[in-house]
């Protein structure tokens, strides 16, 4: 079988290949960190539904071309674009196909298998971690970031954050971090950790799955060719839930002041360089998220959230200093935690209307 790293370039910013049994898409915009455009999240929506239909592919598997990442997200100067040039309704337009994307993957009727490598944020967690089969690299970077820009998790990753143990999903949610592929498995965002020789032969690799369920190539991957996970984040869970557990983000912020370990005094100096509406929104999204229990209704909650910050100016603001200017210097508003209001986001976060 050819190798992915073999395939040509045929300029298109998503490669697919068929391989016998065997259906192969490949993210490949590797000088942006493959990050998804309108045109990207098209062309993988219709493969992935054709391919579907089609009895004679019983195995897909998504990739990402490139050494740094499978995929960093969306592109977030077309959003900036787009919110600054009053095109609002194509922002959300983009983010609606993409949701929908992200929860025909979870629903797909065949062993779908994503491999994350590298850089894996934002969208790119929605694309990989919502998968019948999630496997990641030891070395990969995964996380939600978008509080740094004034925007909140989407893509599903309230609804991964909100299952992740304790309250480490509302830490990683707030404070914009990311944490390793070798803690994907504890957080919730991968089935299994693989070996990098697996993961730059993967395909050569699929072979011995044909006609296994997806539970059955998960445990048969691990077996095989699992590799050891960290326990990096779970050595952090005991102060994480007992700050992020608080009833409001303000007390949340409260309690990592008071506490003595360092690692909490960092946390609340993230939290603070946030858009304080962002980690707000994110504190509530998360919250609703755990109580519902349902991939769709988070992604229909994420959507809310979208068209209620792409009006707010930090969103726009929070683009330009980390990524058009990067200062790294954003000016939000409002600029305080208290000043945010905390019953609009919690009535917006319960509404089911959109």
């Amino acid at each position: 079988m050819t190798s992915a790293h073999n395939q040509t370039n045929n300029g298109s910013t998503v490669l697919s290949h068929v391989y016998g049994p065997i259906g192969h898409i490949e993210l490949n915009r590797p000088a942006k960190l493959n990050a998804l455009t309108l045109q990207m999240l098209t062309e993988l929506t219709r493969v992935l539904k054709v391919w579907a239909e089609d009895p004679s592919i019983q195995l897909v598997l998504l990739t990402g071309c490139g050494e740094r990442g499978f995929c960093a997200g969306g592109d977030i100067a077309d959003f900036h674009q787009a919110i600054t040039t009053g095109k609002h309704q194509d922002f959300i337009n983009l983010l609606s196909l993409e949701f929908d994307l992200d929860y025909l993957i979870s629903t797909y009727p065949k062993p779908l298998i994503t491999l994350a490598h590298g850089i894996t944020m934002g969208g790119g967690v929605g694309l990989a971690s919502h998968a019948p089969i999630r496997l990641v690299t030891a070395s990969a970077k995964l996380g939600m970031p978008e509080a740094k820009i004034g925007y909140t998790p989407d893509v599903g990753g309230s609804h991964l954050l909100a299952n992740s143990p304790g309250h480490l999903g509302e830490y990683f949610a707030m404070s914009a971090t990311s944490f390793a592929g070798a803690d994907a498995v504890f957080m919730g965002f991968a089935d299994v950790v693989v070996t990098d020789s697996f993961a730059e032969n993967i395909l050569d690799e699929l072979d011995e799955f044909l006609g296994l369920s997806a539970a059955e190539i998960i445990s048969a991957i691990e077996v095989l060719h699992g590799a050891p996970e960290s326990h990096g984040v779970e050595q952090i869970q005991g102060w994480v839930d007992h700050a992020f557990s608080a009833d409001t983000p303000q007390e949340v912020i409260s309690r990592l002041e008071q506490m003595v370990h360092p690692a909490a005094d960092q946390a609340a100096q993230l939290l603070k360089a946030n858009s304080p509406s962002s980690i707000c929104a994110a504190f509530h999204s998360v919250r609703e998220a755990r109580v519902e229990q349902d991939l769709r209704s988070a992604l229909d909650r994420e959507l809310r959230l979208a068209r209620f910050l792409m009006y707010r100016p930090d969103l726009a603001e929070g683009i330009r200093a980390q990524v058009i200017d990067k200062d790294r210097n954003p000016h939000w508003s409002p600029t305080l935690v208290g000043e945010v209001d905390q019953d609009e986001l919690r009535s917006l976060v319960r509404d089911s209307q959109l």
